[in-house]
Order: C-alpha cells, then structure tokens, then sequence
C-alpha cells in the first residue's frame, strides 16, 4: 500500500502486502477466483438483499396481530353444565403452560426463508401509537440502498481466501483513506474505521499512548507516570471516561478546563495552567480534545493556540465535532495534518447516509503495539469500510462538497434570521466571529484553518429571553417618569432573571410550534446547563435519507418565527400587568401553574369563602371555577380549565398579542362569576324553598286527615260497619282532605280547590278567562313556607256565584288529567300515613305557568287531590 493510503491495521508480518511491489522484482502467483463466480454470487447476494430492503420499505404500520387462543372445547355441538367448569379450567392451565415453554424453545422444524422474513414484517410493522407515521422505516435513495448492501458484502467477502482476503481489504481501506486525505486535506493519512465515537475515542488514546511511550507493548500502563487529559468542559467526558476504564486508568486522570467567558471555548491560559500543576505532580500529560463544533452550541476551539501547547509538552492533539465537514468545502491546498495528530469523521451523519462508519485519520505510526488489541487485524476496522468505500464512489467528490457547504449556508442563513428577531438570543457559535470574512470568502482565499472553522457554524441554537425594549408609556412622558410609571402599575414585561421556569416554558412552547409549522427543519428543544431551555437546529446531524431545507423553507421559517415571538412578547409584556390586576382585585386569586407556558391561571373566590375553606367548601368552589369556565368558553376560546398545585379548578389564559386588553378579559371572567354564583344562589334558594314546601305540605296533609277522622268518627273506617255506616249515613261530598300547590314566587303552599274547579293555575295572569275579568278566588288554606309548623291559615272568602256545583276537589269526576298533572290531593279516608308517602314520590314536580312573565308564580304539585270516598 503507498504511503498516502495507509491504513494503521496492516499487520507487521506481512511486508509482501504492506509494501507496493518491486515492477523489477518477480511476485509470486496468486490463486485467482473465477470472475464468473464472484459475479454470480455478488449478483444473487445483491438481489437478495434488495428485495428484502424494498419489502422492509414498504411495510405499514399496523396493530398487534391477535394470537389465536386454545379452545378447550374442539367440539361446538357440546355443551356443558356450569357445574364442569372447575373441570374445564385444569386443561386450559395446562394448555397454556406448554405454550408458554414451547415459545421459550426453538421450533423443531424448519422455517422457510419467505416465512421468517413475514415474521420480521410483523415485527417492524407493530406499533402500540397512532401517532407513528404510516411507514415506520424511512425510504432509501440509491447511495443509502447502496450502503445498506455492503454490510451484506462484507459478511460475505469475510469467507475469502486468507490471502486474497488480505488483497482485498488493503485495497478497499487503501481507497477510502486515501479519497478522505484528499478531501480533509490530511496528506499521507494513517486510519481506522470504527462503529461508534467511543470506539474511536480510545483508539485515540491508544495512539496517543503509543507515540508517547514506544515501550507500551511491554511495559503497559506503568511505564507512563500517572498519565492526563484534557477536555473543555463543553464537550461530553463519557468517551474519554469509556477509554479509561477500558485501558486501566483513573477516571481522576480526566480534567476538565473550564470554558473562556467571552467566547465560549477552552480556556488556553487555564489549560497551560493546570498542565504545569500536572507536571508538579508528577503526571504525564498525553492528550488534548480539542472541540470542533461537537458541543451543543457548536463552538470552536482555538487549534493554533492549542497546537503550540501541545508541542511545548509533547502531547497529542485530537479533534472532534461537525465543524470538521467544513474542511472539504476548502478549494485551497492545505495540510491539516499539520496542525493537529487525529480527528474523528462522522461521515454518515453528515451526509445522512446511514450505517457508515466513524473513520479516524491520523498520522502513521510504525508500532506494531497497535495490532496487539485486535482479535484479527485484517478484519478489524478495515473490511467494515465497503459501504464507505460504495457510498463515497456513489456520491462523488463534488456532490460531497456541494451538500456539506449547503449545510453550512443553511446555519449562517438561520443565524442570521434568529439574531434579528426581536426577543431572541442567539447561544451558538457566531459565523466569522473573529475574522469577520463569510464562509464563501474563506473558502476562496488560501488555506486557514482557525479561519475555516471559525466561518463555518455548524449548529445555530437559541432561546427568547424577552430581550427587547417594548413602548408601553406615552410618548411625550419622559423615560424616568415612564419607566416608574410602568413598574408601579405592572406595565414593565418580565424579565428572564427572575423568571427563569417560566421562560423554559414558553421556549418549550415555541420549540414546538416551529417543529409543527416546519417539518423539514430538524429542530430538538434542548437543556442549556447555564442558559436553560433553547432551541437547537443543526444540519449535520441528518437522518436516514434527510436533506438540509430549502430556500423556500427558509423563508417559511422566518415568517413563523417572527410571528410566534411577536406573541411571546406580548404574552411577557401582558403577564406582568396581569399579575398586577389580579393580586388587586378582591374576588380573583393568583394560582401558580408549573406547566403553563400562558398569560397564567386565576380562581374565582367569592368573598368570605377563603376563611371557609372545609372539604364540601372546596368542591363548591370547583363547580364554581368549572361553571365559570365552561361559560367563558362560549365567548372566547384563549380560556380553558386548569388545576392548581393545590387540586383546586381554575380558570387558565393562553397566549395573548399585543391588542389584548387584559383588564377587560379579567372583568370578564368576574362579571361571569359573579353571574354563575348568582344563578347557583338562585337555585340553592330555590331548593331550599321546595325543600320546605315538602315539609309544610306533609304537616298540613297530616294535620287535616287526623282532623277528618275524629270529625268523622272511627267507625266509618272500620272495615264492613264502615260501609253499613256511610251508607246509613252519607259522608259530605266536599269533605275530603284539600290537596296542595307551592307558588314559588310567593313561598306560600296553597290549597288546589281554585286548579279543580276552574281546570287551570290559577293566577293574576289568568284573570282574564274568569266570567266579567273578575279575580281568582283566595285558596281556601295558605302556609308560608318559612314557618312550617305554623297552623294552616283559612281565610273567610265568600265563594263565587255559581261555582258552588264545582267547588269541591273531592269529587272524581271533577279530576281531569290536566288537573292531576297540576295538583294532587290526599288518598281515600282509610290510610293516614299515606299522603307523606305520596308526597316524597311525587311532590318534586315543578308545574310551570303558561305565562311568560316573572310576575307569574310557578306552582309545585304537592299532593294528589282526587279522593275516592266510595
């Protein structure tokens, strides 16, 4: 392999392969493979594999597919009696205990090919959401299908001859190393490719270790003094802890150096600092991690300074994150190599090709200490790059350049919209923040790399913070007068740092809304350990098939971020005022909502209640604030039901805009409440009133018929003499017992003689269907409902001419269906307690007057009146 292909996994007992041959010298002959045998197989595989992808692309999503339960009884036509059911259950158990180990087992025979792959099917396609999408597996371009096909090669290329395995991998790996040097501008470049960043990370430390110590094959670990590495406190330290724990070393020999307070990367002067504590100390410094846009905010470290640390302390230089992508975006000829020892390449993420693998390049080292990890050092890290090796071909030099600078534009671009909205503050690392110059500009002039990655933002996050100047006074106030004036009457907005919870949710909620109204936008709310929550979008971090938007998604993006903030600023602006209506008012309470990102939460507490505060107060109070709100609903939507901390209802504001009046909402929501206690009072009193009426109908009912029986006499109601006795003496025909109305309006339980004999409710409406428009006459007995153990009252009123034939509610022909939906009356002489019992059954019957005024007083049927005294 040549010098600019190398790869550091070459084993060294191989030098034959190693090194390109002599065209002078003679090679020995190699077996060669039939090229129809290898074109067959591939083809097959490949055919295979595709089909298989194209079935697993176009599954759809689907419910759990029911498993056919045993059946006790294979026989239909049999049934049993309910008492062979305990019989019926033993079987069943036993049925379900052989499923349940034959699941645990291998099938004993075989399944066909098609049959697993429907299994398979089955497994993708379940989904217990419906929320998921109707295709769970994201669709696949040619460079992705093409990718996805060579992990099916290599397994199967692994089954190659010894040597020709050998030939094969150098090759591919020799390829791929190579076309990256050229694209990173790494001349002469050394690599491994790995599954993941932590695999990568300890190769890393193991090259560091070996250019540091040459002896480490057999001295290990003890032949460095306590060695030591460093990392800015913005990248993550798991990786590197990983590597400790797999080579042996303290987690304590990890430091963390602090970020610099103005540009938010290492600290190089506090690097240098704890360097020279280390080596008082006796340690061994080996390894700086430098940060190339793998934090969350995206900054860059300074790799000049950290360079020239570096060399004075013979440590290597490690470098890792997106903005690495920015360097094949580079038309000048530069070496990196230079400036750095090894970097790390997360290719599939940036390109959104996936299962590539993370590739690092690095300076060669001649050590064969590097091969003794590995279980095979032809297959370790070296075959896994074929779908590098497909994909790169695939894609091509100018398209790779042409995606990641896009993606580079696409943050500059969303920068540059976020740092002009009013009311957000941008987190992430500014584009050209030390030279000023763009990424086309850089990209143009000779090759810089502090430059380069310093014009190449790789991440944009930001937050609102309701950083803003709102004008809220007059205009012809002064500002001191105005800015007293707005603190006094709760005019000034929020502010963040005294509302630092309520400003991640109002992030929170915008996050969302942006992930809703821009879908081709990949954006994540995240958690800022100093800034709190922010939103976070970075194009280098792509999914299966996902590419950077458009120009046209950006300017939907800035419409709906403008919008959404205006909101937000209004929503601040009027919170403050809100507060200070509220904590002012005498009926409406504050009530704290961890999880609202609205204007806030109120209750409506009538006066006097707040003392009053028992377990039946507090379900009043919560019918009262669902009343209230279900009242509100109905004239704007901006309200909605809540729930304090303290499990009571309450009434929850939305977000506003700027021409809201929250004064007006707030009278709003008391000149409704009070309207709902009012009709709650009203019927309460209303309750209370019927309730009495029963309780003075049952007494009067009582009394009369204990009055009718000693008027009478015992023997009419002895049974047998009783109708010997009525019918040697006739009973009158108006003595049966009056039943009884209640007038609402007048709280007074009247008897029903006037509703018998005139066939309707008598009332001041009604006077006019008397003969000559004369008045309804007065009943006959009246009890106010407020005193019912008073006696009944009778007033001395003369009856009406010519009524006198049907001035009797006693008689059965004179009780019209009308007339007993309307009134009720006492039953026959022969049970006294029976008129309660009647009246608790049907005595809540309210029988309302055909006239629709509020003059008219609503009568309560109290008892049935037809008495039957034959």
């Amino acid at each position: 392999m040549s010098a600019a292909g190398r790869s550091d996994d070459d084993p060294g007992q191989s030098p034959a392969v190693d090194q390109e041959p002599d065209p002078g010298q003679s090679t020995p002959a190699v077996a060669e493979i039939a090229a129809s045998s290898i074109r067959s197989g591939l083809a097959e595989l490949e055919l295979r594999s595709s089909q298989v992808l194209q079935r697993l692309e176009n599954v759809k999503v689907s419910s759990s597919p029911e498993k056919p339960k045993a059946n006790p009884n294979p026989n239909p036509d049999e049934h049993r009696e309910h008492d062979d059911d305990d019989e019926e259950e033993e079987p069943v158990l036993q049925e379900r205990e052989r499923r349940l180990i034959s699941e645990d087992l291998l099938p004993a025979e075989h399944r066909v090919p098609s049959d697993i792959l429907k299994s398979l099917e089955q497994l993708v396609s379940y989904t217990d959401s419906d929320d998921d999408p109707e295709f769970p597996l994201p669709a696949l371009d040619d460079v992705s299908h093409l990718a996805l096909i060579s992990h099916s090669i290599v397994a199967y290329l692994s089954h190659l001859d010894r040597q020709q395995l050998l030939r094969v991998t150098n090759s591919i790996s020799g390829d791929a190393t190579r076309w990256l040097g050229t694209l990173f501008h790494f001349a002469h470049p050394a690599s491994s490719f790995h599954a993941d960043n932590a695999d990568a990370v300890l190769r890393t430390v193991r090259l560091a270790i070996v250019a540091r110590c040459p002896g480490y094959l057999e001295g290990g670990i003890p032949a460095l003094a306590q060695p030591t590495f460093y990392i800015s406190e913005n990248t993550t330290p798991v990786r590197l802890q990983y590597a400790c724990r797999q080579l042996g070393i303290p987690v304590e020999a990890i430091k963390i150096i602090p970020e610099h307070s103005q540009y938010g990367t290492m600290d190089v002067a506090l690097l240098q600092k704890q360097i020279q504590l280390d080596v008082g100390n006796n340690r061994t410094p080996l390894l700086v991690v430098a940060d190339i846009g793998a934090s969350l905010c995206g900054y860059v470290d300074n790799l000049l300074r950290l360079r020239d640390v570096c060399k004075a302390h013979n440590m290597w230089l490690h470098a890792s994150g997106h903005g690495l992508a920015a360097l094949v975006c580079s038309q000048s000829q530069g070496h990196v190599e230079e400036v750095l020892h090894s970097m790390a390449l997360n290719l599939g993420s940036w390109l959104g090709v996936p299962s590539l693998p993370i590739v690092l390049l690095h300076r060669p080292l001649q050590n064969s200490a590097l091969s003794a990890f590995e279980s095979d050092p032809i297959l370790s890290r070296r075959l896994n790059a074929l779908s590098l090796w497909t994909s790169l071909q695939a894609l091509g030099r100018k398209s790779i350049a042409e995606r990641l600078h896009v993606a580079f534009q696409t943050c500059s671009i969303l920068f540059e919209i976020a740092s002009k909205c009013e009311g957000i503050r941008v987190l992430s690392h500014t584009p050209g923040a030390q030279t000023g110059a763009s990424l086309s500009d850089i990209i143009q002039s000779p090759f810089d790399v502090q430059a380069l990655f310093d014009a190449a933002a790789p991440v944009v996050a930001y937050q609102f913070d309701g950083s803003t100047t709102i004008p809220l006074g007059g205009s012809g106030s002064s500002a001191a007068a105005a800015a007293e004036r707005e603190t006094a009457e709760g005019l000034r907005p929020l502010e963040k740092i005294n509302n630092a919870s309520y400003f991640d949710r109002l992030n929170s909620w915008l996050g969302q809304i942006l992930q809703r109204d821009c879908p081709n936008f990949d954006f994540e709310v995240i958690e800022h350990p100093t800034h709190g929550s922010c939103i976070r979008y970075c194009p280098l971090e792509l999914g299966l098939g996902e590419q950077p938007p458009s120009s046209e998604n950006l300017e939907s993006f800035a419409q709906s971020l403008e919008a959404h903030v205006d909101i937000l600023r209004a929503t601040i602006k009027h919170k403050a005022r809100f507060i200070h209506l509220v904590e002012r008012s005498e009926v409406l309470r504050l009530v704290p909502l961890p999880e609202w990102a609205g204007m806030g939460g109120v209750r409506f507490v009538p006066e006097g209640w707040e003392s009053l505060l028992t377990d039946q107060a507090k379900t009043e109070l919560n019918k009262l604030n669902i009343d209230l709100v279900e009242a509100l609903k109905s004239t704007d939507n901006a309200f909605s039901l809540g729930e304090g901390t303290d499990g009571l209802i309450c009434v929850r504001f939305g977000m506003v805009t700027h021409e809201t009046e929250v004064e007006e909402l707030l009278d709003l929501v008391v000149t409704v409440g009070k309207s709902v206690q009012e009709n709650s009072r009203v019927l309460d009193t209303m309750s209370e009133i019927v309730k009495k009426g029963i309780e003075a109908v049952t007494a009067d009912l009582q009394r009369e018929s204990e009055e009718k029986l000693w008027q009478e006499g015992i023997l009419r109601h002895v049974p047998v003499v009783g109708r010997v006795f009525n019918w040697w003496s006739p009973p009158a025909k108006e003595s049966g017992i009056k039943g009884r109305s209640l007038n609402l309006t007048q709280g007074v339980v009247e008897s029903t003689e006037n509703i018998y004999k005139y066939h309707m409710q008598m009332t001041g409406a009604t006077a006019h269907q008397l003969p000559a428009n004369r008045s309804p006459p007065t009943p006959m007995v009246q009890t106010p409902v407020g005193s019912p153990s008073s006696p009944p009252v009778f007033p001395t009123v003369e009856p009406v001419p010519g009524t006198e034939r049907n001035a009797g509610s006693g008689s059965e022909e004179a009780t019209p269906p009308a007339a007993e939906a309307a009134g009720s009356g006492a039953p026959g002489a022969g049970a006294a307690s029976a008129p309660t019992q009647n009246h608790v059954d049907h005595g809540r019957t309210v029988s309302q007057s055909s006239a629709a005024s509020s003059s008219v007083p609503e009568l309560v049927a109290a008892a049935n009146s037809a008495i039957n005294n034959n």
